[in-house]
């Protein structure tokens, strides 16, 4: 394995140790799936999936780079930010630049139709990803993608119980919306999906900065 270089940026997306997971009860929804005891609407988002709840505190405490940061990964998905900086993503007429692992051979015309939970990223921040970042650093495609879908979340899935209340019924999973599953998962990530890829040199475009 390449080894990966020392961080010196932390990345829009990254979760610190001041910003708690927020304690929250889970009970049924009136509506059907699973609801907060004490829920706002800012709880849910616009497809009114229930969304995990932290605390926004941005650099407060110490980076945890393996820890996403459910609101902030959010909004940089549904507006298409840098997940290193949080400015907007880097686009040019091919489209908007990600980064992601090299799974070419997972299917013929891969990465379309590839979901995601990984933000795009602009130009400058690019070359410090692939040396920071463990799912790129030893393999890694850029693509300019012209389509993606906000289509589902990654997340939790609850199910009824005898016990009176909701209950964790097993590991994460990506929920579609709209689909009744979409009623009973607690959402921790923004899922999109990437159409119209194209494969792109990435040191020759950030040799043209």
């Amino acid at each position: 394995m390449k080894a990966l270089a020392r961080p010196d940026v932390v990345p829009f997306i990254a979760a610190w140790s001041g910003e708690q997971q927020l304690d929250r009860t889970v009970v049924y929804s009136g509506h059907g799936g699973i609801a907060y005891a004490d829920e706002t609407p800012e709880d849910r988002d616009q497809y009114g999936v229930l969304w995990n709840g932290r605390a926004m505190a941005r650099g407060t405490g110490r980076p945890l780079y393996g820890n996403v940061h459910p609101m902030r990964q959010r909004m940089a998905m549904q507006h298409l930010l840098c997940q290193v900086c949080g400015d907007p993503a880097g686009r040019d007429r091919l489209g908007v630049l990600w980064l992601i692992e090299d799974n070419r051979h997972d299917w013929k015309g891969w990465p379309n139709d590839l979901l995601t939970t990984h933000p795009p990223v602009c130009l400058p921040c690019a070359g410090k990803a692939v040396e920071m970042c463990p799912h790129l650093v030893d393999s890694y495609v850029a693509v300019r993608v012209r389509e993606s879908d906000v289509c589902a979340v990654y997340g939790r899935m609850w199910s009824s119980s005898a016990l009176g209340r909701p209950v964790k019924a097993g590991n994460a999973d990506v929920v579609a919306f709209g689909t009744l599953a979409a009623r009973w998962v607690l959402a921790g990530q923004l899922v999109r999906s990437l159409n119209g890829c194209t494969f792109v040199d990435l040191q020759r475009e950030l040799a043209r900065r």
